[in-house]
């Protein structure tokens, strides 16, 4: 096997936690470049990340910050193209859906360099969002389209996309089941917050079309404070910018805290009594670990949680949110839908 030069392009919370299952296996028998980005700028949201997933340091950090979409993209391509030139990899490696997937995936193609795309295939349908966006242009330009589920290949084959397709399985699980016994080990929050197993509704909510219109963001905000048990809610840096706007004092049963690292996430989500998320990464971690999750959006792209039972879509009605957090836990067993936790080993051989 010949090795190769792999350069990996990351630069948000759900990337890290995906690249520290491809770098791990990656690395036995190749050499990767790994580019920061710089997307998520702030310190819990990606530092104490990379620190907690063992992720090697970066070799290249863009520091490109916050911006609008087009700019942000922009930045991050002026930024990566000279290192793709300088690096010439075999391979340029992409994840998820963001704006440093999307830049990733423009600049490889530009420059005829083989493109990788991890969680490829996902679809909400919704072309107001921009991560619909940023998936369906990087599945067009990717030659290897490494999808994390059954209904991921139906959604490409859909599209006339059936060359370089594979359903490798979710490197989110290879990561969350390799974490998971250390998150409930060292976990400081039980002590910190006052919780137990059970005794909470955890809460995240960062998307824009929740968090920029305030009047959505205050109805959501007023759900939440009606509902008679305790709250906890990890504050996005773009959420806590909404708050502050609206001079919000959280209700008595909220406990508002800021970003928490990987492992103290895992710890929330694996003890909560149920979920409420924006997070396409947290519903779909929700139903890992065997919690029912309520999404406060009116589409998902991991409709496999939903028909399983274990996700409810609320949709633009946040009072639904009431109405699904106080159902039953789903009756059945949740269908191993994500694969068996060994996605980045069939990602690095695929590579090969």
């Amino acid at each position: 096997m010949a090795k190769l030069k792999v350069l990996t392009v990351v630069g948000t919370r759900p990337q890290y936690v995906k690249a520290a299952a491809v770098s791990r296996i990656l690395r036995r028998a190749h050499d990767e470049i790994l580019v920061d980005t710089g997307q998520h700028y702030d310190f819990n949201m990606s530092d104490v990340f990379i620190r907690e997933l063992e992720i090697p340091p970066p070799d290249h950090n863009l520091g490109v910050g916050s911006a609008g979409h087009a700019e942000q993209t922009a930045r991050i391509m002026l930024a990566l193209e000279p290192i793709v030139q300088s690096a010439r990899p075999d391979a340029v490696l992409v994840y998820g859906d963001t704006n440093s997937t999307l830049a990733g995936a423009l600049v490889a193609a530009k420059l005829g360099v083989r493109l990788a795309h991890v969680e490829a295939g996902l679809r909400s349908f919704n072309w107001a969002m921009p991560e619909e966006i940023n998936r369906v242009l990087t599945d067009s330009a990717a030659d290897l389209l490494f999808c994390p589920t059954n209904s991921a290949v139906d959604n490409l084959r859909l599209e006339g996309v059936v060359e370089g397709v594979h359903n490798t399985g979710d490197v989110m699980l290879d990561t969350l089941q390799r974490f998971l016994p250390r998150a409930e080990e060292t976990s400081r929050l039980p002590g910190e917050l006052n919780v137990g197993a059970g005794s909470y509704i955890l809460v995240t909510l960062h998307r824009p079309a929740n968090v920029d219109d305030l009047q959505r963001l205050a109805a959501l905000l007023d759900v939440l404070a009606r509902l008679e048990e305790r709250v906890v809610f990890p504050v996005h840096p773009r959420t806590r910018s909404s708050l502050a706007e609206m001079g919000y004092e959280a209700a008595s049963n909220l406990t508002l805290i800021d970003p928490v690292g990987y492992l103290d996430m895992l710890w929330l989500e694996k003890n909560a009594r149920r979920i409420v998320t924006d997070s396409g990464g947290v519903q779909k971690e929700a139903y890992l670990l065997g919690v029912p999750c309520v999404t406060a959006r009116a589409e998902t792209e991991w409709t496999e949680t939903v028909d399983a039972g274990w996700n409810t879509l609320a949709g633009d009605e946040p009072e639904r949110i009431v109405e699904a957090v106080l159902q039953p836990v789903p009756a059945g067993e949740r269908p191993p839908v994500f694969g068996d936790g060994h996605a980045a080993d069939r990602i690095v051989e695929l590579l090969s």
